[in-house]
């Protein structure tokens, strides 16, 4: 069960991959170089800044931040600085957020949040919070015993929950209209278009038309405030979808690449290979079986 002092490790028995996985690590080599794996990944950076750069979008991270990545979900960091932290990695089989998503709510928000960074700032109760939870992992990893599984999930739950709380309750601040600086109101309508219309529109022009906006107007617009471009906003919420229905469901590629607005199946094969081809994402993530 353990590799190493600060590392503990639960392997799947029937697939040999991982499971679930806790460590601790100190230095910059650890998150240098792109990754692009197939489980979740929850890193808590307890010391240290830098950049990070993630899907088509970089930004910048700082201590007591928590990063969150699907699978597949490419990311690495870049800092001059010596980084520490604590890292949560599980795989979908050990625990999938889509099949569980009325229990912990995460997805959308610590997960698969297109608006926001990929990260949640930690104040001081959720940090208690966390080091309560790490430290009843590592003290159940390190003694198998009976339903340790059903522990492990339990709390690996409320890591997640007190998570996608505090990243709910800083996107609400940022939504105040008293703040200065608040989100424009046609981005609202965007993010309503998009989700509306994501399946058979898939043209940046194609939302300037429907809110009546110019192009080139809401391409600035998007950029300033999302760090994207409305391109990059559509394609990860496609790809967000098609990666929830090749995980829940056992339909041909071809059927889900057609809901999703593509009559070429080789073409959204090509257009999803931004992180790995579809058939890879169901070979190595799976489709979540009704007893899984």
């Amino acid at each position: 069960m353990t590799d190493i002092q600060n590392t503990f490790t639960m392997i799947d028995p029937v697939k040999g991959n991982l499971a679930f996985k806790l460590f601790w690590f100190e230095g910059n080599s650890y998150f240098d170089h792109l990754q692009r794996n197939n489980y979740f990944s929850v890193i808590w950076i307890k010391e240290g800044s830098g950049k990070l750069k993630s899907d088509f979008s970089e930004y910048d991270f700082e201590e007591d931040n928590l990063l969150a990545f699907t699978p597949y979900q490419p990311f690495m960091l870049s800092t001059e600085n010596k980084l520490s932290g604590v890292v949560i990695q599980f795989h979908p089989d050990f625990f999938c957020i889509h099949k569980h998503h009325k229990e912990v709510s995460c997805s959308g928000i610590l997960f698969d949040n297109i608006y926001h960074p990929p990260y949640v700032k930690i104040d001081e109760a959720s940090a208690a919070t966390f080091n309560l939870m790490l430290s009843q992992i590592k003290t159940e990893m390190q003694n198998k015993a009976l339903a340790q599984y059903e522990i492990l999930v339990s709390y690996l739950k409320i890591f997640l929950i007190t998570a996608s709380r505090l990243k709910s309750a800083q996107q609400a601040l940022d939504q105040d209209p008293d703040k200065v600086n608040k989100e424009p109101f046609i981005l609202h309508d965007l993010k309503e278009a998009i989700e509306t219309h994501y399946k058979t529109k898939h043209s940046a022009s194609d939302y300037a038309d429907l809110l009546n906006i110019s192009a080139k107007a809401l391409a600035r617009v998007t950029k300033a405030y999302f760090n994207k471009t409305i391109s990059n906003l559509i394609a990860e919420r496609i790809i967000i979808e098609a990666k929830r229905e090749l995980y829940l469901t056992n339909k041909p590629i071809k059927e889900i690449a057609y809901e999703l607005g593509y009559d070429d199946e080789y073409y959204f094969s090509r257009f999803f290979k931004t992180n790995v081809s579809p058939q890879l994402y169901r070979d190595t993530v799976g489709f979540g079986r009704a007893s899984a």
